[in-house]
């Protein structure tokens, strides 16, 4: 005794199975070349996980000017061309929850002591997600750290502490009013 032929199942049905076994392993495919390529540039990841380590010139905004200028006491300025700025991750990744912590290094490269401003007006520090720019420094200063004035041997290095909290910031509106009388 064989059973009857079992009625052929509707068209829709077959549509879900098709999408199933060859979506689900597309879209996962697609989410590990997403993650694989962007690791640097996933607007999608916490940006505080995507950090490098940068060593350059510093060029304080304004520019600084080309001769360095002489103190009374005889110590010129920090030409631009003798510092380094280093930015350095304190960990390698950054839980969820964790506000990431970087060492900010400032290094005098020349044979002579100098000055330089190392305070938040002359020194930017940007996180970026890709081509989104999600915090600065410059755009929430607290009053007091706008300068910082060192005085740096040849070959010395100051090093400070930044945490970010993870919290987007926006550049500081300007407000114009016009009155009219």
């Amino acid at each position: 005794m064989s059973s009857p032929p079992q009625p052929r199942l509707p068209a829709r049905v077959y549509w879900v199975r098709r999408v199933v076994v060859l979506g689900i392993p597309l879209l996962v495919l697609v989410l590990l070349v997403v993650w694989l390529t962007g690791r640097g540039a996933d607007a999608g990841a916490s940006p505080a996980t995507q950090t490098t380590t940068t060593t350059a010139p510093v060029s304080a905004d304004p520019a600084p000017s080309v001769a360095p200028t002489t103190e009374p006491g005889g110590v010129a300025d920090c030409d631009a061309t003798t510092l380094a700025l280093a930015l350095t991750p304190t960990a390698a990744s950054f839980a969820a929850g964790q506000s990431p912590a970087f060492a900010v290094s400032i290094t005098n490269n020349g044979s002579e002591p100098c000055l330089v401003d190392a305070g938040e007006a002359s020194r930017e520090i940007v996180i970026t997600s890709g081509a989104d720019r999600v915090w600065s420094n410059r755009d929430c200063v607290v009053a007091g750290t706008e300068t910082r004035d060192l005085l740096l041997p040849a070959g010395g290095n100051d090093t400070t502490q930044l945490a970010w909290n993870r919290v987007r910031s926006a550049p500081p509106l300007l407000i114009s009013r016009t009155i009219s009388r």
